[in-house]
């Protein structure tokens, strides 16, 4: 498993004003999974590729999903989008 100092973690500035729109237990919730989870292993977890896309992920959590980029190379995930599974969701 990798340790916290081997992945750096970026996300987008929109995610904050996304998540505040979400019920707080959700919010919370996601929140611990980006910090504490997917910092520590972005490979972990009820994860899928995403078709077509060369270093896009997304984890799934309840009824949302996060979407996050991987660069194994530069140790970086970038997480881009976070929003709640519905019939127009993908």
């Amino acid at each position: 498993m990798n340790s916290n100092t081997d992945w750096k973690l970026k996300i987008r500035d929109r995610i904050w004003k996304d998540l505040a729109k979400f019920p707080e237990k959700d919010r919370e919730r996601i929140i611990g999974i980006i910090e504490k989870e997917i910092i520590l292993n972005p490979y972990l977890g009820d994860i899928e590729k995403m078709k077509g896309e060369e270093n896009s992920w997304r984890r799934r959590v309840g009824a949302y999903r996060i979407f996050y980029e991987i660069y194994t190379e530069e140790k970086i995930i970038y997480v881009f989008r976070v929003e709640r599974r519905t019939s127009k969701t993908y």
